[in-house]
C-alpha cells in the first residue's frame, strides 16, 4: 500500500534516531563527567547506596582530621609537661642537696630555697599559659568538675576519664569491702604478772631490731627502762624505719603497739629480739588475725580478741578493698582505682573511711573533661573523653602528710615544707615525698596522653584511612563510569546516529515516488 498522509517508515526512523541521540548524549555526559550516575534516573538504587557511601567517606575523612588535630593538642600539652618534669627534677635535686646539712651552710640552703621558689613559680606559669589556640591545656580547664565530695572520706580525686553518654552527670559510689590496715605488732605490758610493779618496763637489757618499709635500726634496751621511753626511742627513728610506736591506752602496763606509718600490703613492721636478755616469753610480740577489723580511731581491742591473737615478729598491712559503681576496684594502701569505658579514676581515701567495712560515700562528676570525636558517627562508641587536671603548684603533688593533704606550693619560702622550716630530717622527707608525688602525677599524665595518642589516635587514623580506601573503592564501582565500555558504546551510538540520519532521509524520499503515478 502506497500512502502519502502517513509516512510510517519515516516515523520509525525518526523514533530510533531520537533514541540513539539520547544514548549518544548519555555516553558523552558520562565520558565528560567520569560518572556513570549523574542523576537519580541513571540508577536510583545505585544513587542511594553511593550517597550513603559518600557520607561514610566524608565522616571517616573528618575523623582522620580530628585525630590528627588531637595529636597536635597532645604534642603541645606534652611539650609543656616535659618542661614541668625538668623543673620538678631540679627541685628534687635541690631538696636532696639541702638535706645534706652536715656539708651545706644555712646560706647555701637558702640559695636552694630561692631556686625552688623560682621553679615552683615557673611551673604555675606554664600551667596557666599552656594553650592550643584558645584551648587552655594545663590549668584544669580540661579536668572534670565534681560536687558532693565528702572530704572526711575522700582526700584526693584524680579522674582520668568519664562518659556522659547517658546523662549530664555521672554518680560515683564508693563502698568499703575490706578495710585498709597498717602493719601492727603488740607487746603486752602485764609481764611478769598482773599487778607486778615491773609491769610496763623492760625486764632485762636486750637488743631489738626494728624494721619497716623505710629501713632498719637496732636499739639496746636497758633493764628497768619504761615502755614510755621505748616508745620515744622508736619514734625518734621513725624517718629511718617507717615504724611508729605508742602506748596502748596511754598506759605502759597495757603495753606497746608498733605500727607501720602507712597502710597497705607494702607497709609492714618487724620487731626482732636479738642476742641475750629479756626472756622470750616476756618480750613476745603479737598480731591479730585477718578477720579482726581495726579502725583508724578505734580503741585497742585487747578485750575482744579471744583466741585470734597470734605470736608474730612481723606483720604486713592490707590494701583497702572497695567497690566503685558496682565494680571491684584495685586497692593500693589507701588508694583505689578503676578503669573502664565509662569511668577511669583514682581516689585517695582517708584512713578513717578506708578502715570502716560497709561505709559508703557518693559524689557526682558534673561535667568537664576533653571530648575527642574520632569516628564518622557522633555516638559514644566513637568518642573518647579524658581529663587533664591542673598542674599548678597549688594542685600538684597532693600527699598525705600526718593526715593532711600537702601540695607542691607548700615547699615555697615561709610554708610548712620549705627548706628553711625543715630543721629535722623528717620534714626534708616530707618535701621529698611531695616532689616525688608531683613527678609521678606529671609523668602519669604524659603516659596517659602518650598511650592515648599511640594506642587510640594513631590506630584510629590507620583504621579510618583503610576505611576511606575501601569505601571509596566501593563507591567508585557503583558510581564511576567505565571508560572502556562507555567509549565502545559511544562509537556504537555515533554509528547508529549516522545511519539513522541516512535512513530517515531515505524514508522521506520514498513518499515522493507517488508523483510518478500521476504521470
Amino acid at each position: 500500500m502506497t500512502r502519502i498522509n502517513t509516512n510510517v517508515p519515516s516515523m520509525i526512523a525518526r523514533s530510533n534516531l531520537t533514541r540513539t541521540n539520547r544514548e549518544l548524549d548519555t555516553r558523552l555526559e558520562r565520558l565528560s563527567t567520569g560518572l556513570r550516575i549523574n542523576r537519580g534516573a541513571d540508577d536510583p538504587a545505585g544513587l542511594i547506596i553511593s550517597e550513603r557511601l559518600r557520607s561514610n567517606i566524608r565522616g571517616a575523612e573528618q575523623g582522620i582530621k580530628n585525630s590528627e588535630r588531637a595529636s597536635a593538642v597532645i604534642a603541645t600539652t606534652e611539650g609543656s609537661l616535659t618542661e614541668i618534669n625538668e623543673l620538678l627534677n631540679s627541685i628534687k635535686a635541690l631538696v636532696v642537696e639541702a638535706a645534706n646539712t652536715g656539708a651545706f651552710s644555712d646560706d647555701e640552703i637558702a640559695a636552694n630555697q630561692a631556686q625552688i621558689d623560682s621553679a615552683i613559680d615557673s611551673i604555675t606559669r606554664i600551667a596557666d599559659t599552656a594553650r592550643f589556640g584558645d584551648l587552655r591545656l594545663l590549668d584544669g580547664s580540661l579536668g572534670y568538675q565534681t560536687s558532693g565530695i565528702a572530704t572526711s572520706a575522700i582526700a584526693k580525686t584524680n579522674i582520668r576519664a568519664a562518659s556522659f553518654s547517658q546523662s549530664d552527670s555521672l554518680d560515683v559510689n564508693v563502698e568499703i569491702l575490706n578495710s585498709a590496715q597498717q602493719g601492727g605488732l603488740y607487746l603486752r605490758g602485764d609481764n611478769p604478772a598482773p599487778g607486778d610493779p615491773l609491769n610496763g618496763t623492760v625486764l632485762s637489757t636486750t637488743l631489738i631490731e626494728v624494721r619497716g618499709p623505710d629501713g632498719v635500726i637496732s636499739l639496746e634496751l636497758s633493764e628497768g627502762q619504761s615502755f614510755g621511753d621505748v616508745v620515744e626511742s622508736i619514734n625518734r627513728h621513725t624517718p629511718s624505719t617507717g615504724v611508729i610506736a605508742e602506748l596502748i591506752n596511754g598506759d605502759p602496763t597495757s603495753g606497746i603497739v608498733f605500727r607501720s606509718e602507712g597502710y597497705g600490703s607494702r607497709s609492714f613492721v618487724s620487731i626482732d629480739r636479738l642476742g641475750e636478755g629479756t626472756e622470750a616469753s616476756a618480750w613476745a610480740t603479737y598480731k591479730f588475725g585477718d578477720d579482726i577489723e581495726i579502725g583508724a580511731n578505734d580503741p585497742f581491742p585487747w578485750g575482744t580478741v579471744g583466741t585470734d591473737l597470734q605470736t608474730a615478729e612481723r606483720d604486713a598491712g592490707r590494701d583497702v578493698g572497695a567497690i566503685i559503681n558496682g565494680s571491684l576496684a584495685n586497692g593500693d594502701g589507701l588508694n583505689i582505682s578503676t578503669a573502664s569505658s565509662q569511668l577511669s579514676l583514682e581516689l585517695t581515701l582517708t584512713a578513717d573511711f578506708a578502715t570502716r567495712v560497709g561505709e559508703t560515700s557518693t559524689f557526682d562528676i558534673t561535667g568537664g573533661g576533653s571530648l575527642f570525636q574520632l569516628g564518622a558517627e557522633v555516638v559514644a562508641q566513637q568518642q573518647v573523653n579524658i581529663g587533664i587536671n591542673s598542674v599548678a603548684a597549688t594542685r600538684l603533688g597532693g600527699t598525705l602528710i600526718d593526715g593532711e593533704l600537702e601540695f607542691l606550693e607548700s615547699l615555697k619560702s615561709g610554708r610548712e615544707n620549705s627548706l628553711a622550716s625543715s630543721k629535722e630530717r623528717r620534714n626534708f622527707t616530707a618535701a621529698s615525698r611531695i616532689v616525688d608525688t608531683s613527678i609521678d602525677e606529671t609523668t602519669i599524665i604524659r603516659g596517659t596522653l602518650g598511650s592515648f595518642e599511640r594506642n587510640t589516635l594513631q590506630t584510629n587514623i590507620r583504621s579510618l584511612a583503610l576505611t576511606v580506601e575501601n569505601l571509596t573503592a566501593s563507591e567508585s564501582i557503583i558510581r564511576d563510569a567505565d571508560f572502556a565500555a562507555e567509549t565502545s558504546l559511544l562509537t556504537r551510538a555515533q554509528i547508529l546516529a549516522s545511519s539513522g540520519t541516512t535512513v530517515l532521509g531515505l524514508a522521506n524520499q520514498q513518499a515522493q515516488s507517488v508523483l510518478q503515478l500521476l504521470g
